[in-house]
C-alpha cells in the first residue's frame, strides 16, 4: 500500500484530536483548532503538545505549518515553549467550568449482581489445544503486552497510593483514573468531560448491563441498533428484557432517518463494527438532532478509535452533544482484554442512576489496577503504547492485503482503514463453505453472517471477518498462508434469478 499521511516511522508523542475546519489556510484553521481546544478545556493548562513533525504527520500537513501556528499561539500567550520542556498549554489558559454544576448525588444504590460480567470478544476455542491459526477479530496481539512499562506503572502506583486504596472502592472509580481520563479522551478522541461524569466499569459489555440490566435500569427499550454487530451484545441485551430493533446499513454506516420511536440507538460511529468505515458526518449530525428532538440518548461504542491508517482521526460523536451521547471505552483492544477496566463517560442525568446500579462497593473493577492505568496514561506510557501498535498493526494490514492481491486477487477486501479487522467480500453462496474449510484447516475465524442481526431486511452478503490483530508476530506469516489456502477460488458469479 501506498504511504499514507499517518504512521510515518517516524512519527512520535501523544494523540491530538483537531477538526481542521472553516474558511482559510491549513495554517489558520490550526491555530483556531488549538485556541479552541484550549478554551473549550480539551486542553488543559501545562498540557504538553506533540513535537512538529508528529502533528503534522498526524494531520496531513507541512511541518512548517505547525511550528509556525506553534510559534504564533506562543506569541500570543497561548502557549510556552521551553529547550528541553516542548510546547505546552500556558498556565494562564484556564478551561472553562460549569461553575452552575451541582454536585450529583446518588439514589439508594440497589445491590449489585453477583454474577461476573461476560468478556466481550471472540468466543473460546473450539477444542483445548486451541486453533493453529488464530484470526478470530476482537483480541490485540496478547505478546505485545508492554509488560515492562505497565509492571513500573503497576509499582508506581503502589508506591504512592494512600492508605483508603486498600480498603472498600468508590463505584464511580479512582478519582486520580477518571482525572487522567478526562484529560486523555478530550485529547485523543475530542470527548467533552470532566472525572465527575466518568464512571469506571469492567469493559463494554459491564457497562450495557449498568445501563440496561436490573429493576431500576437507566435506560428502557425499545434499543435500535445496527444491522451488523456483535450477537453476544444482542443476547445480553435480550436476556435485559430489552428489545433491538436493526438499523440498514450502506456505505455511510447506519441509516440513522430510520429511527422513530425507539428510546435509545447504539451505534459504533467511528468504525461500524464489523462491516468498517465511519458514520459519515452528515448522519452524526442528523443522528444528534433526533436524540434532542425526541428526548432519547445514543450510545457511542469507541471499541477500536486509537487505531487508524489511511484516513483522518474520527472524533467520538459526544463531542457534538455530551447531554445526549453516552461514550463507552475500554482497552480491551488497545491495551488487553485482561485489564478489566473500561468507562462510560455519561450524560449529567444519568450518573446517579449507573452509580445505583453498580451498588455500595466496587465490584468489578481493580483499584489497583485502576490506578496503573492513571499511571501509564499520565506518564505517556499509554500513548507510546498505542502508537507502537498502531504501526504494527498498520504493516500486519498491508501484509494481509498484499497477499490476497497476489493470491487472490478477486477478493475484495474492505474495512481496513482503520481497527484490528479486515472484512473479506465473497461470491454469493460461498461463505458456509469457506467457513467449514477454514476450521479444517485450524483456522480460527468468523463469517460475516454471525454478526447479521435476525430481524433486519438488509441484504445479507458473503464474508470472512479476519482478525490481523491477533496472531502473535512470529505466527502471522504462516496464518496468512493458510487462510489464502481456503478462499473459494475465482470466476464464480451470483446464481441466475428464478
Amino acid at each position: 500500500m501506498a504511504k499514507t499521511w499517518v504512521n510515518s516511522a517516524e512519527r512520535i508523542g501523544a494523540d491530538l484530536h483537531l477538526e481542521l475546519a472553516g474558511a482559510g489556510g491549513r495554517r489558520a484553521a490550526l491555530i483556531e483548532a488549538l485556541r479552541e481546544a484550549v478554551r473549550s478545556g480539551r486542553l488543559a493548562p501545562g498540557t504538553r503538545l506533540p513535537p512538529y513533525r508528529s502533528l503534522a504527520a498526524d494531520l496531513g500537513v507541512a511541518r512548517n505549518t505547525v511550528a509556525d501556528a506553534y510559534a504564533e499561539l506562543v506569541a500570543e500567550g497561548w502557549l510556552t515553549a521551553r529547550q528541553g520542556s516542548g510546547t505546552r498549554v500556558a498556565e494562564r489558559a484556564e478551561p472553562l467550568r460549569h461553575a452552575e454544576r451541582a454536585s450529583v448525588k446518588a439514589p439508594p444504590r440497589a445491590r449489585a449482581s453477583t454474577a461476573p460480567p461476560r468478556a466481550r470478544g471472540p468466543k473460546p476455542p473450539p477444542h483445548p489445544g486451541g486453533p493453529r491459526h488464530d484470526l478470530r477479530q476482537g483480541t490485540p496481539d496478547a505478546s505485545a503486552f508492554p509488560r515492562s512499562a505497565w509492571l513500573a506503572s503497576y509499582r508506581r502506583a503502589i508506591q504512592q497510593a494512600p492508605n483508603e486504596v486498600f480498603g472498600p472502592g468508590d463505584p464511580a472509580g479512582r478519582v486520580e483514573l477518571r482525572e487522567a481520563l478526562t484529560e486523555y479522551l478530550a485529547r485523543a478522541r475530542g470527548v467533552r468531560t470532566e472525572p465527575d461524569r466518568i464512571v469506571i466499569c469492567s469493559g463494554f459489555a459491564h457497562g450495557l448491563r449498568l445501563l440496561f440490566g436490573g429493576r431500576d435500569r437507566v435506560l428502557g427499550g425499545p434499543l435500535a441498533v445496527e444491522a451488523y454487530g456483535l450477537p453476544f451484545h444482542r443476547e445480553l441485551l435480550a436476556a435485559a428484557g430489552v428489545r433491538t430493533v436493526p438499523l440498514p446499513l450502506d456505505e455511510q454506516g447506519a441509516r440513522v432517518e430510520r429511527l422513530a420511536r425507539e428510546r435509545a440507538v447504539l451505534l459504533t460511529p467511528a468504525h461500524q463494527f464489523p462491516t468498517g468505515g465511519p458514520l459519515h458526518a452528515e448522519r452524526r449530525a442528523a443522528v444528534v438532532d433526533w436524540a434532542r428532538a425526541r428526548g432519547g440518548v445514543v450510545v457511542e461504542d469507541d471499541y477500536d478509535g486509537e487505531f487508524r491508517y489511511d484516513r483522518k482521526p474520527v472524533g467520538a460523536l459526544q463531542g457534538l452533544d455530551p447531554e445526549r451521547v453516552i461514550y463507552l471505552g475500554s482497552v480491551s483492544k488497545s491495551l488487553s482484554p485482561a485489564v478489566r477496566l473500561g468507562w462510560m463517560v455519561l450524560p449529567e442525568r444519568y450518573v446517579g442512576g449507573v452509580l445505583a446500579a453498580k451498588g455500595e462497593r466496587e465490584a468489578w473493577a481493580s483499584v489497583l489496577d485502576q490506578l496503573s492505568l492513571a499511571d501509564f496514561i499520565v506518564s505517556g506510557s499509554y500513548d507510546r503504547h498505542v502508537r507502537r501498535m498502531r504501526q504494527r498493526y498498520r504493516s500486519r494490514r498491508d501484509r494481509l492485503v498484499a497477499a490476497l492481491a497476489a493470491q487472490a486477487p478477486h477478493i475484495e477486501v474492505t474495512g481496513v482503514a482503520a481497527g484490528l479487522h479486515a472484512v473479506l467480500r465473497l461470491p454469493p453462496g460461498t461463505e458456509p463453505s469457506a467457513v467449514k474449510a477454514a476450521a479444517w484447516q485450524g483456522i480460527a475465524l468468523d463469517g460475516l453472517a454471525e454478526f447479521r442481526h435476525p430481524g433486519t431486511d438488509t441484504a445479507a452478503r458473503d464474508g470472512l471477518v479476519v482478525g490481523y490483530a491477533t496472531p502473535s508476530e512470529h505466527a502471522y506469516g504462516a496464518a496468512l498462508e493458510a487462510l489464502c489456502r481456503i478462499l473459494p477460488p475465482g470466476g464464480l458469479r451470483d446464481p441466475a434469478p428464478g
